[in-house]
């Protein structure tokens, strides 16, 4: 059976980070030498290439043109590679996982998100068996076909769906949270895969969207949220899209200038999402008396869907042209496993 080989595509954050040995600074690693970084890594049996974005970037400063270069690197190394793990920042490491799931429709090698809260150059870092783990799961094959043929985050032992996580922790090395999905492998002694819960993909040519669309926002609710606020973030010039955080199932104040604030905006063509705050259930809008009137006014309930992957797909969507009706419709239709109806 041919190596696997894989393409390491380091972007920047807390994973790269090594002493440098005269200081004793932390610094980013070139990773074009991983192998002198990690020599253990001479133990897989697979080819492994890397390639540094310049410049690195903490993951704080994604921007849209961050996820198109990103977008461009795998589709230009697609054909040469059999899968690909990306090192990133950790904050922001659920958008932009969440992003290229969309941006890369009809995927079937893997794509594997992993980064550190300890740089590689401290001693008790978790970026080495992150790291390695992540490369073997990328490299995995069960009769020649990729086990994870997604976009996916592999922290702390489990794998999960890249547009199903979000960070939950600052501290901890069990810093990600897939709350309404489960992992799609658990690393112990064995890396166990839930094959079920993988996508299986068509066998169809990749296709790389990196028209992208940020005319959005984020609006989330919070008791004595003052009506000039949610009028101002409602009328701000160009808006076309908002993820409404809710509470609960989806609930939100009845007030009269609330739902006439929204009902104003949804009339002048803006789309509004509804996702709940809680990190896992689901918008169940019409359950409660609070959710009736937003489903009434028009109102697009989001399901599970978390928001990160919200605000992803939003972009997308509105990248891709759709407006109105379609665009409601896609928002509801799970398009890369983004969300369970």
């Amino acid at each position: 059976m041919q190596t696997p080989t894989l393409l390491i595509i380091y972007t920047g954050g807390t994973i790269g980070m090594v002493k440098d040995p005269v200081s004793g600074a932390l610094q980013p690693y070139p990773f074009e030498d991983i192998y002198k970084l990690m020599p253990v890594l001479r133990n897989f049996d697979y080819t492994l290439h890397s390639v540094s974005f310049d410049p690195l970037i903490d993951s704080s400063n994604v921007t849209t043109s961050f996820w198109i270069k990103l977008a461009g690197v795998i589709e230009d190394s697609y054909e040469k590679y059999d899968g690909f793990v990306v090192l990133h920042g950790t904050d922001t490491m659920a958008y932009s996982a969440s992003m290229l799931s969309f941006m890369l429709e009809n995927l079937n090698k893997p794509v594997i998100f992993t980064g550190s809260q300890l740089p590689m150059g401290v001693i008790r870092t978790d970026g080495r068996d992150n790291f390695i783990n992540a490369i073997e799961i990328a490299a995995a094959r069960v009769n020649g076909r990729p086990m994870v043929p997604e976009v996916a985050i592999y922290f702390e032992n489990k794998l999960m769906r890249g547009n199903r996580t979000n960070k939950y922790n600052a501290e901890n090395f069990n810093a990600f949270l897939s709350g309404n999905y489960p992992p799609l492998a658990e690393v112990g002694v064995h890396i166990r895969y839930n094959t079920e819960m993988i996508l299986k993909p068509d066998a169809l040519p990749l296709k790389v969207h990196k028209e992208l669309d940020n005319s959005v926002l984020i609006l989330k609710l919070f008791p004595g949220i003052a009506g000039v606020v949610v009028k101002n973030a409602l009328n701000i010039e160009g808006l076309k899209g908002v993820i409404l955080e809710t509470y609960g199932a989806g609930n939100a104040p009845t007030d009269a200038w609330f739902i006439d604030a929204l009902t104003q905006a949804i009339g002048k063509g803006i789309i509004i999402y509804n996702v709940t705050q809680c990190k896992g259930g689901a918008v169940d809008m019409g359950k409660y008396e609070t959710s009736v009137k937003l489903s009434q006014i028009g109102v697009v309930g989001g399901y599970d869907i978390t928001t990160e992957s919200a605000i992803a797909k939003m972009m997308y969507l509105l990248g891709q042209g759709y407006s109105g009706d379609e665009l409601k419709r896609l928002l509801q239709t799970p398009l890369r496993g983004e969300l369970t109806l």
